[in-house]
């Protein structure tokens, strides 16, 4: 799948990894014989998106190609009717400012509302089963995203819900992240096959789920991180069994790993749920910190990315952040667009 563009025009171009199905709605059969092809929109078992494992290369193209024509404008014909009267549920465990400001406003600027519920209000496997929330909710809402612990959960939900299911974060993933973040790659680079992008960090789930976007888009993906900290074993080994052809590479030095990229981009060394572990990680991160030297070590055109909030003097530098490399906010405000072209994708919504 391509989205072609001319200098003229703006046009951007998105080149999935080689093999992948040029067929979206058939993209999943195509990589998985015993798989189904995309429910979405047919009125049969949901489609849900936990994790970008389940997502093929054509797919994500469609969602890049959708969310760019949505923010330049080109779908805007009735909008704000394409989800009328739909409802989106958001249960969140973690607290949140841009995940749930940008799916709330997602909603609303498509015509749907939403429906806001703290996890301790819901009480997911305390109060009541897992299953049993699932089923109820899925009465009452047309789609939900969940941002909490535990993946299992989310994928417990899925199962069970009649519903779309989103991953608004999890432990192990941050699938709408990464996803909004090949957006803003795509907008201020250009076309995604080759591009080289550089996380020093943590191999969190921000870096795990940015190492799966970058295999479905073609981009070439390194984690510098000290010994230790790499990707748990269990999502390397599903990463090479699913997407065999690409390499997870992790450079420990971060001045060798920048070299050449287009992207660099950080995260918190201490993420939710870690802050015991902060004191112990700000002296075993100092070296990664995303300075003024390390960026001039990348591109001279390279952009500087952070999913936020950020720790100013610790990953990253104030120069850095506010600097001119830095694309923060274009990238948190792309949250909101992408959303909006998943929530579509999900509820079989408008044009595709």
């Amino acid at each position: 799948m391509k989205l072609v563009t001319d200098s003229s025009s703006k046009t951007l171009e998105v080149e999935p990894m080689a093999g992948s199905s040029k067929d979206p709605g058939n993209a999943a059969a195509a990589c998985d014989p015993n798989r189904a092809p995309s429910s979405a929109g047919t009125g049969s078992k949901p489609r849900h998106f936990v994790s970008l494992f389940d997502l093929t290369a054509a797919e994500a193209g469609l969602l890049l190609d959708r969310t760019v024509r949505l923010k330049r404008g080109e779908l805007n014909e009735h909008r704000t009717s394409l989800l009328l009267g739909r409802t989106l549920g958001l249960i969140f465990e973690k607290p949140s400012l841009r995940t749930r400001v940008s799916f709330e406003s997602a909603m609303a600027r498509l015509g749907g509302n939403s429906i806001f519920l703290r996890g301790k209000d819901v009480g997911l496997g305390v109060r009541e089963s897992v299953a049993d929330f699932a089923r109820v909710i899925s009465q009452y809402v047309d789609v939900l995203a969940v941002r909490t612990f535990s993946q299992a959960i989310v994928e417990e939900l899925a199962r069970h819900a009649e519903v779309p299911v989103v991953n608004a974060l999890s432990d192990s993933s941050h699938p709408c992240q990464a996803m909004a973040d090949m957006v803003t790659i795509l907008e201020q680079r250009g076309p995604l096959g080759g591009r080289k992008l550089v996380f020093v960090g943590d191999g969190n789930n921000v870096a795990r789920s940015l190492a799966l976007a970058s295999a479905l888009l073609g981009l070439e993906f390194v984690l510098s991180c000290p010994a230790g900290y790499e990707f748990a074993d269990v999502f390397s080994a599903r990463f090479s069994a699913q997407l065999p052809r690409v390499s997870l590479v992790v450079e420990p030095d971060p001045r060798k790993a920048v070299k050449g990229a287009d992207v660099v981009y950080t995260d918190v060394w201490a993420s939710m749920g870690q802050e015991h572990e902060a004191d112990q990680r700000r002296e075993v991160f100092k070296p990664y910190q995303v300075n003024e030297a390390l960026m001039a070590r990348a591109r001279p055109n390279a952009i500087f990315l952070h999913c936020l909030p950020a720790h100013r003097g610790e990953e990253v530098t104030s120069g850095v952040l506010d600097g001119p490399q830095s694309q923060v906010i274009p990238q948190a405000a792309n949250r909101m667009h992408f959303q909006m072209a998943l929530l579509l994708w999900l509820l079989g919504a408008g044009k595709p």
